[in-house]
């Protein structure tokens, strides 16, 4: 990436972000290529906080000194809401909306021949967009596991959240397409396969016959009953259907692992965040879900000062990761972002929001040791990796000093532990 580019050389592509994003650039990547397109960087920006903006303005400026010469794109989320600020900065030749960038004709107009007459701002309403790009690639991801767009967009409105803006509202991927891709990824050789998109639960929502998340996940296990492992990426504990929590019951190719988007744990606090449960309802979600597959783990996302949060209400949060039994978390510092209810509410200081964010890390890192230190003698299917490093069912990191095929699924019995991972 540090070589400066050449014409006849393929784009230099920069992702910031979410898996989504990572997703979403892997068929950028294919348009491309299909387009063309040369002597270029693309950057596929985030713009979940102020500061997701500030350093994709920053990589922007770096790829640009790197690659003198090159024509510089920017698209992704940030440049789906803010297009007029990277229009601005002079490193910058084309701005693309989420919607254009997955479109082959906007692509065809970046080719070196073309890439002088296009419009040089290309970002239309995102809202207006009713379909997924899911058909545009099978997925994408390390040669062990593979992810899949099945959703895209939100129709929430929460009042921390710029990504509605950047996504759309919430479409869905048919299900008969879902199931096609994933025999084709498992046919290609893929041992697990990951189900994703900005708001899952919702899936289905905008289909005929509005099925459910569960609905969807019965239906790969059903018709593609060679594919070993089916992951579940961040849900909506108010949104998991009976179906959904039947499959954790009684699938064991579903991954015993679930990313929840808890974001607090104080009712008034989630009330001003305009989240649909109550503290009651994630911890009886969670006392469920475990009641069903006794051996489930749950990560979660947790924010730390948002605007108005007393000292009780974060120690409401930090109660949660024992009231709900959490081990993995995701832990983000409330930053305001321009243009959402919550940068105009008061604000907490910065030292207390980042002290407050460390107290949620350390309590993350002592449930992650006990989770870990509950492993140890009990033999493990690990998905490697790499030839010496996989992830367990419940999605735990472990190390071996043996070697293993990447993408296989081996059984191994974990010794010991270093406070991150599991060892073998």
């Amino acid at each position: 990436m540090n070589a400066p580019l050449r014409p006849g050389r393929p784009p230099v592509f920069a992702t910031l972000g979410c898996r989504l994003n990572a997703y979403e650039t892997e068929a950028m990547t294919r348009l491309a290529a299909e387009a063309g397109v040369e002597h270029a960087v693309v950057v596929n920006t985030c713009a979940v906080t102020a500061e997701a903006v500030r350093k994709a303005r920053q990589e922007i400026r770096r790829l640009a000194r790197e690659n003198p010469g090159a024509a510089v794109i920017v698209t992704g989320c940030a440049a789906q809401v803010e297009p007029a600020t990277f229009a601005a900065m002079p490193e910058v030749s084309h701005v693309i909306g989420n919607a254009e960038k997955m479109r082959a004709e906007i692509w065809a107009g970046l080719a070196p021949e073309l890439i002088g007459a296009t419009e040089r701002v290309q970002v239309d309403d995102i809202m207006s967009v009713r379909e997924t790009a899911g058909h545009l690639i099978d997925g994408f991801g390390t040669r062990a596991r593979a992810y899949v767009q099945v959703q895209n967009g939100c129709d929430h409105r929460c009042t921390f959240c710029i990504i509605p803006y950047g996504r759309g509202n919430s479409r869905s991927v048919p299900a008969g397409v879902v199931v096609e891709q994933i025999g084709r990824l498992v046919a290609a050789g893929y041992n697990e396969v990951v189900l994703t998109g900005v708001d899952l639960t919702s899936w289905g929502a905008d289909l005929p016959g509005a099925p459910r998340l569960g609905d969807l996940v019965r239906r790969i296990l059903r018709l593609v009953p060679d594919l070993p492992r089916l992951r579940i990426s961040s849900i909506d504990s108010i949104e998991a259907d009976p179906a959904l929590m039947e499959a954790i019951a009684t699938e064991p190719r579903l991954m015993p692992h679930l990313h929840l988007s808890l974001q607090h744990g104080d009712d008034l606090i989630l009330k001003r965040m305009k989240r649909r449960h109550l503290r009651e309802e994630a911890i009886a979600f969670c006392e469920e879900a475990r009641r069903l597959r006794p051996d489930i783990a749950f990560g979660a996302d947790l924010i730390a000062g948002f605007p108005t949060e007393t000292e009780a209400a974060f120690e409401n949060t930090l109660a949660l990761v024992e009231d709900c039994g959490l081990t993995f978390l995701h832990v983000f510092p409330f930053s305001p972002r321009q243009g959402t209810p919550a940068a105009r509410m008061p604000q907490l200081p910065g030292p207390v929001i980042r002290a407050r964010a460390a107290r949620l890390r350390a309590a993350g890192q002592g449930a992650l040791v006990r989770h870990l230190a509950a492993q140890l003698g009990r033999s493990q299917r690990v998905l490697m990796e790499g030839p010496q490093l996989g992830r367990t069912e419940h999605f735990a990191e472990l190390r071996t000093t043996a070697g293993h095929p990447v993408g296989a699924i081996v059984a191994l019995e974990p010794t010991g532990h270093d406070g991150r991972a599991l060892i073998a």
